[in-house]
């Protein structure tokens, strides 16, 4: 990216502390109930400007960022379209990311980029666009991207959309994350959950214990998290529950598959705890594929503004 004016914003990966699954919808969507926890794993997007769109996709550690669209149906570029047709101007960015949250790895990634590239892009060309109208451009993107410009913690309704800020943000959680060597499709997962799952209520419970038990210790709320997809991941992909065994035969409080998967997390007492676990999965998986993260962190955020 060539010198000039530029801005750089960072966004987190996200974790669903509980994801909740209803019966498709009419549009086709799934009804979600879910409470999301943005961890420090980090992509960080950088826009400048230019005469057409263009992205480029670089890696931190070992992300595998060969699948990542370098094209028009890149987030990021979506999000920039949306962005100038909302405000009426013509107007152009090349677009850098640096990924360090794990691709198709139900970490939404993606989302976390769409965000970043909204936020980036208002600031390069000083929309001020009300928070309000970010959040509309956010939904329009995907159900997570919301979620990408708040952080912390949140509970999701809707079909992931509707984002509303919860308790808890303040206190330090460690966590272990193990990426895998493959990505998984979310739609296959959704697919799969249809299939076992065909008695889905038209609209998932409530989380009701763990929103009241977010600020507690981690021994208390380790038997509170839950995903719905989770059947459908392991059922794909098998291994994933040796991983998940593995984690917590090491230390850890729970594990679980984050969001549609593969990549399985592991909630973690404290920052010993999390060391300890990561020491053990790494004999297994290796330094690249095993991380240790803190959460809850904040949304998509400035950490670079050159003029």
């Amino acid at each position: 990216m060539s010198a000039g004016r530029s801005v750089t914003v960072r966004a987190p990966a996200k974790i669903n502390l509980h994801l909740g699954v209803g019966a498709p919808r009419e549009d086709g969507f799934h009804p979600l109930m879910t409470v999301y926890h943005a961890i420090g794993l980090y992509d960080d997007v950088t826009v400048a400007d230019a005469d057409d769109w263009a992205v480029e996709v670089s890696a931190v550690g070992g992300v595998d960022v060969s699948a990542v669209p370098l094209d028009d149906s890149n987030l990021v570029v979506r999000a920039g379209r949306a962005l100038v047709a909302h405000h009426g101007v013509r107007r152009a960015a090349r677009i850098r990311v640096r990924k360090g949250i794990p691709v198709a790895g139900g970490m939404a990634g993606g989302s976390a980029d769409a965000a970043a590239a909204l936020v980036a892009l208002d600031r390069l060309w000083d929309l001020e666009t009300s928070d309000a109208d970010l959040f509309d451009l956010a939904a329009g993107l995907g159900s997570d991207v919301p979620f990408g410009l708040v952080g912390g913690n949140a509970l999701g309704t809707g079909r992931g959309e509707v984002v509303e800020q919860l308790p808890g943000a303040d206190v330090p959680r460690w966590w272990v994350v193990v990426t895998a060597p493959a990505g998984l499709s979310t739609p296959a997962v959704y697919r799969r959950f249809d299939e076992l799952s065909p008695d889905a209520p038209a609209e998932p419970r409530a989380p009701h214990r763990l929103v009241a038990f977010l600020s507690d210790p981690a021994d208390a709320v380790a038997p509170l998290l839950h995903n719905d997809l989770q059947p459908a991941a392991l059922d794909l992909r098998p291994e994933l529950a040796d991983v998940l065994a593995a984690g917590e035969a090491a230390g850890a409080l729970r594990g679980l598959v984050s969001g549609s998967g593969p990549t399985c997390v592991f909630w973690c007492a404290d920052a010993d705890a999390a060391r300890a676990v990561a020491g053990v999965l790494t004999e297994e998986h290796g330094s690249d594929r095993v991380l240790v993260a803190t959460g809850a962190v904040a949304g998509a955020h400035v950490v670079e503004y050159d003029r």
